[in-house]
């Protein structure tokens, strides 16, 4: 019986245990690829805003990995990225929300950290079309990185600099032949709820991503 008692704990500290691990499970993206792709007059003239998505094709991850390195990832070995932010205070981060769950993009380590393990795709727009898209990038401002503006600066600076890498995967869009469109009708206090932000993080857009 003291056996049959400790096999059990046993099990049920390995199923918690691997409910944890699950949970907090990370991806290593693989290395971008930084070269080829369109050309940027072609990739220009094919930008478009699409609403409509394969349901049942998904990012693979190379393909993330070139996505948000495009997006917002680090292109000098100074630390700066692939979009330009108000005096390089980087405050955006760029949540990118799946089936599997919702992670933050660490462009320094081209990883992928997760922080919430349900599927809160729909969550992402208030239009029926956003669930269906593999990827639901989701861009929100740090508020605490800009240190000296005004709040209407910070407003400002923030929205622009999320202007600036959503044209980013606009065009990495067009060159790779993807469906993406980016989002103003979100319920930004219900997605900042669920996805756990502090008070200091402000969602900004979304942009969903996938196969047209």
């Amino acid at each position: 019986m003291l056996f049959q008692k400790k096999s059990l704990l046993t099990v049920m500290a390995c199923l918690a245990f691997s409910s944890i691990a699950l949970f907090a499970q990370d991806i290593k993206l693989p290395q971008p690829v930084k070269s080829g792709g369109m050309p940027l007059m072609e990739a220009l003239n094919k930008r478009e805003s699409t609403r409509t998505f394969n349901p049942e094709k998904k990012l693979s991850e190379q393909q993330l990995s070139n996505l948000l390195w495009a997006a917002f990832g680090v292109n000098r070995s100074s630390g700066k990225r692939t979009a330009p932010s108000a005096r390089n205070f980087q405050e955006i981060d760029i949540y990118a929300c799946t089936a599997d769950g919702a992670y933050l993009y660490l462009a320094a380590e081209n990883t992928l950290k997760k922080v919430h393990s349900g599927d809160i795709r729909a969550s992402a727009g208030k239009q029926d079309f956003v669930k269906k898209a593999p990827v639901v990038l989701v861009f929100v401002a740090d508020m605490t990185k800009l240190k000296s503006p005004s709040k209407d600066d910070k407003i400002f600076y923030s929205a622009t600099d999320t202007g600036f890498i959503s044209q980013n995967v606009y065009l990495f869009c067009a060159s790779e032949k993807l469906a993406t469109v980016v989002l103003g009708m979100v319920d930004k206090p219900a997605l900042h709820k669920t996805m756990g932000l502090k008070e200091t993080q402000s969602i900004i857009l979304s942009q969903p991503v996938g196969f047209p």
